[in-house]
């Protein structure tokens, strides 16, 4: 299947999906979005991807909503609206994203090759890592156009970097250098431009070559799911019968075989099949 806005490229076990209106800076349109919802859609059911890298085409990574169609273009009455939803209605499909990317039980890095602001910084967030190129901008605009934190960035951000750097970089809404959002905490690294998607790759075959990847889809989910919580108890409630029901699985038994071989591993287990049911229960 191809895309209109998006490139969708696989290498052995990694996907890279590439935002690609390059003439646009890849500014976000609603095709976009459902097009997005579309290829995490499909990397959560394919068992041969194991991690996905979402980059920019060009010089930027995503330049925001394109408002290209003027001042109407958050009115969701409007023709050509990049709203996600009319005031009282149900989200519209192209803002699926935010919950096609949460919800991939594979893991996800943005490579942020420029400037990412607005909803190009906000559809990082459900990623699992961000890196970015040194002279990456990240903006948290919204309130300089009028407009609240979107796409469900009220929660995530204060997850990601704490409610006072969430606050103060909501608040002014300025641009944030690369070297400020790692300081921040919301990127992990930060790379020369030229080594970005290099760097993002060796993330992912790191991942991809080493961990059972129903083990990867677990520690993600839980991690979302629990780093919130007030205390550890749901966490403990679920987490030592997932070690029992692993421990007694072929994954396990994998990777110590692997471990004490001094081999790399060949995990049997799969995304689509093998995951434990009192976690599928549990969410």
């Amino acid at each position: 299947m191809s895309y209109e806005t998006l490139l969708y490229e696989t290498d052995g076990p990694v996907l890279t999906i590439t935002l690609n209106r390059p003439d646009k800076l890849n500014a976000y349109t609603a095709v976009m979005g459902a097009e997005l919802a579309d290829a995490f859609n499909r990397a959560d059911a394919d068992d041969a991807v194991r991690v996905v890298i979402v980059t920019g085409a060009g010089r930027g990574f995503c330049a925001g909503a394109d408002i290209s169609g003027g001042a109407g273009a958050f009115d969701a009455k409007a023709e050509g609206s990049v709203a996600f939803a009319a005031p009282g209605q149900p989200r519209q499909t192209g803002g699926g994203f935010v919950e096609a990317i949460f919800n991939c039980r594979k893991p996800s890095i943005a490579a942020i090759n420029g400037a990412a602001v607005g909803v190009g910084a906000t559809l990082t967030l459900p990623m699992d890592i961000r890196i970015a190129a040194e002279g990456a901008k990240i903006g948290f605009i919204f309130a300089r156009r009028g407009l609240v934190p979107e796409a469900g960035s009220a929660w995530f951000l204060p997850q990601l970097v704490g409610l006072p750097t969430a606050l103060k970089w909501c608040l002014t809404g300025r641009l944030l250098s690369a070297a400020e959002a790692e300081a921040g905490g919301l990127l992990a690294e930060v790379t020369a431009p030229d080594q970005l998607l290099a760097r993002a790759r060796d993330l992912a075959r790191e991942i991809a070559d080493n961990t059972a990847p129903v083990s990867i889809a677990l520690a993600r989910q839980m991690l979302w799911k629990f780093a919130g919580q007030d205390s550890p108890d749901g966490a403990l409630s679920i987490d030592g019968h997932l070690s029992m029901v692993l421990g007694a699985g072929p994954d396990v038994k994998e990777g110590v075989a692997a471990f004490l071989e001094k081999r790399p591993p060949n995990f049997p287990g799969k995304v689509s099949s093998d995951m434990p049911e009192a976690w599928i229960k549990a969410r």
